[in-house]
Order: C-alpha cells, then sequence, then structure tokens
C-alpha cells in the first residue's frame, strides 16, 4: 500500500511539473507575438487560450499595421549579407519593443516588413489611439537609429507605416508540418497597400480609423489626400497622412452646454 501511495504521488508530481512545463513554453511562444502582459491575459483565459491554438477562425474588428523599411535594397547593395541581418534585427527589436509597449500583436516579420494588430486576439476600445500613438512613437524612435546606421555604415533608410481598420480573420494558416497563427482579409489588404504607398516619415491611415479617431476626440493632425484608388475595388478609399514632424495631440470631446 505504501509503495502503490508513493508510486501515485512520483506519478501526480510529475503530471504537475510536466504541466508547469507547457504553461511556461505556452506562455514564452505568446510573448513572442505580444506583450507580456496581453501574454497574460489569454494564458488566463482558457477558451480564449484554446481558441488561439485550435485551427478554429476567430472574426474581430480590429486596427491593421504594416510597418516597412525604405532604402533597404540600397542597403542590401552596399552591405554585405552578414552586416545586413544585425541591422534589421535592430530594426525589428525596436518595433516590436514599441508594439509591445502599446499592447498590439505581431503577425508577421519577413524581409524588412513587419504587419501588427491592435484589438485582436483581445478586443481593445482603444485601438485605433494605440496604433496612431504606437506609429508615430515608431517614427520618432527609428529617426534616431537612422542617424546611429548613417553614421556607422553611411548609409540612408527610412520608414513607412500604413493603418487600417475594419473586419479580420484571426487564425492559424498553413499545413499539417508548418502554420502560423496570422490575420487575413480585405482590411489587411488595404493596410499594405496604404504602407507601400507611405513616404519615409509618414503614417497615412484609412478614412475608417479617422472616423474612429474622431469619435474618441484624438486630433493627430492629418492631413487629406486625394482618395486611393486600388486595383480590384470599383471605389477608391479616402486616405490621410500624418507627416513625422507632426505633433500628435489628443483633444478631449466638447462637452454640453
Amino acid at each position: 500500500m505504501r509503495a502503490g501511495a508513493l508510486r501515485r504521488k512520483t506519478a501526480g508530481a510529475r503530471l504537475e511539473a510536466e504541466i508547469r512545463r507547457r504553461e511556461e513554453v505556452l506562455r514564452q511562444t505568446f510573448r513572442r507575438y505580444v506583450s507580456p502582459r496581453v501574454a497574460d491575459k489569454i494564458l488566463e483565459d482558457a477558451q480564449l487560450r484554446d481558441t488561439l491554438l485550435a485551427t478554429a477562425e476567430l472574426r474581430a474588428h480590429a486596427v491593421v499595421l504594416f510597418a516597412d523599411l525604405r532604402g533597404f535594397t540600397s542597403i542590401s547593395e552596399q552591405l554585405d549579407p552578414r552586416r545586413v541581418v544585425p541591422l534589421l534585427n535592430e530594426y525589428f527589436s525596436l518595433l516590436t519593443d514599441i508594439t509591445f509597449r502599446h499592447e498590439g500583436t505581431v503577425f508577421h516579420m519577413a524581409g524588412d516588413c513587419l504587419m501588427l494588430g491592435f484589438g485582436v486576439p483581445l478586443e481593445q476600445p482603444d485601438s485605433p489611439e494605440r496604433s496612431v500613438r504606437a506609429a508615430q512613437e515608431m517614427l520618432r524612435s527609428f529617426s534616431g537609429l537612422a542617424r546611429s546606421w548613417k553614421e556607422r555604415h553611411d548609409i540612408d533608410a527610412g520608414l513607412g507605416i500604413g493603418i487600417n481598420e475594419g473586419d479580420v480573420v484571426a487564425g492559424n494558416v498553413g499545413s499539417s508540418s508548418y502554420m502560423s497563427y496570422t490575420i487575413i482579409g480585405d482590411t489587411v489588404n488595404i493596410a499594405a497597400r496604404l504602407c507601400q504607398r507611405a513616404r519615409a516619415g509618414e503614417i497615412l491611415f484609412s478614412g475608417s480609423l479617422k472616423q474612429s479617431l474622431d469619435a474618441h476626440g484624438m486630433d493627430v493632425g492629418a492631413t487629406p489626400l486625394p482618395p486611393l484608388q486600388l486595383r480590384g475595388r470599383s471605389h477608391p478609399i479616402d486616405i490621410f497622412c500624418v507627416p513625422r514632424e507632426t505633433r500628435m495631440q489628443v483633444s478631449a470631446p466638447p462637452t454640453a452646454a
């Protein structure tokens, strides 16, 4: 009886240790994509955690941000690949740290482009404001990094950002051998196109995001641009621009008299 009790106790301890190990692996995995605070929220919600790990789709209203390095082709031509990789690591480290400070989610990182989401997988009522604040901090911080690159390697680089708001589908996409948790949909495509159009030091965003910012009383000093006609769409979309030099101001909605 004593031997049986000891075996059960040992088995229980092993099971408990394995559960703790898996939870830690899960925690570290989530923290590669989201801030530690958001990761903890996900792990505390068993239903949400299971949804993210399953193949089920999650439909959400979110803000999508694309950030793209300007001058990367020229940098790759001027520098040896062994010198380019450390620069990309500096670049992505800077942007992901800012993303996590604003509780955004990193969904894709490829080449010199970064795709982020706000309001997904966790709902954030202030996701439009978070995205713009994160974008402006990215432009401010990257200007310092670009100066450093100029001094160290005599290269010129810039950062362009595109933001859009709308419905997305989040889920695990891929094959049985490899899957990636990402977001897809027309909202993502438009954000990517806005990023492509943005010049170095600019934030371009859609009319849908502008409406949300206005509704929350947030003035970012945006300048309206000619509507953008996207291939495959019957109507152009309204777009706005915020240069890096523009000072962001948050104004409270007027109170009723």
